[in-house]
């Protein structure tokens, strides 16, 4: 299946695709008036839509079938899917935080919070091509729900912040204090229960920013015995948490 995506549509009227997505439809793959597409609001619902006009530069279509699915109002408990909020101190290396959220994202994941963190390298970076990496893995692994990419914030502002609305969920943070009691993720993760996971920089979070987050009621956990590079402990993070929620 080719899945498209547009933010405005919705089961009545016509939608017109962006410019990208006209020209992969018309252009790319050839389609034209009269030809069926499948396209997502990025909210979990999927559109089967007809071509009406297929302009490479603003291709038009009319939904004619709308499929309800994990976020939809009236299927909410039925189709709802278990979500993660990846926590993450950006790594130096802008490139590797690129293939975190293009992993992330076609394993599953929610959403993601860049962190600035004591011992960060990198305090700044930049949203927006990290926010079309994942449309495209959204696209490319069939998923119906775009996550949210949040701009970097200090740990301790988001933690403040965030307190209330993170009561309602699991909450773990990943360290490296081996000296420090912790639960392996696996074994500290349920299914069918939302998780926020915090992923310090490569230098690990500070003594104090540990003790923050237990204040706040995070639970230490540890991902194995290996000293891990802090894209890969995100991903062993997302992919512990999508295993334990395969049904």
């Amino acid at each position: 299946m080719q899945l498209f995506y547009s933010k405005d549509i919705s089961s009545s009227g016509f939608c017109t695709l962006d410019a990208e997505e006209s020209r992969h439809a018309v252009r790319v793959l050839r389609m034209r008036e009269g030809d069926t597409i499948n396209v997502t609001d990025g909210m979990g619902n999927l559109y089967a839509c007809r071509i009406i006009n297929a302009s490479d530069k603003a291709c038009i279509v009319e939904p004619f079938h709308e499929t309800a699915h994990e976020d939809s109002a009236t299927h909410k408990e039925t189709f709802r899917e278990t979500s993660l909020h990846l926590a993450v101190a950006p790594t130096k290396n802008p490139a590797r935080m690129e293939w975190l959220v293009e992993k992330a994202v076609e394993i599953g994941v929610g959403e993601i919070t860049l962190l600035q963190c004591d011992h960060s390298e990198r305090t700044f970076l930049k949203t927006d091509r990290l926010e079309r990496l994942a449309l495209s893995a959204m696209k490319q692994s069939l998923h119906l729900t775009l996550p949210r990419i949040n701009p970097a914030v200090s740990l301790h502002d988001w933690l403040n912040s965030q307190f209330s609305i993170l009561n309602s969920q699991f909450k773990f943070i990943a360290h490296c204090e081996a000296d420090k009691p912790r639960t392996p993720i696996a074994a500290a993760l349920q299914p069918g229960i939302d998780a926020v996971v915090l992923i310090g920089p490569e230098g690990d979070f500070s003594e104090e920013e540990i003790a923050l987050a237990l204040d706040c009621g995070f639970q230490p956990v540890s991902l194995g015995p290996s000293r891990l590079r802090t894209e890969t402990a995100a991903l062993y993070a997302v992919t512990a948490f999508n295993l334990i929620n395969d049904r």
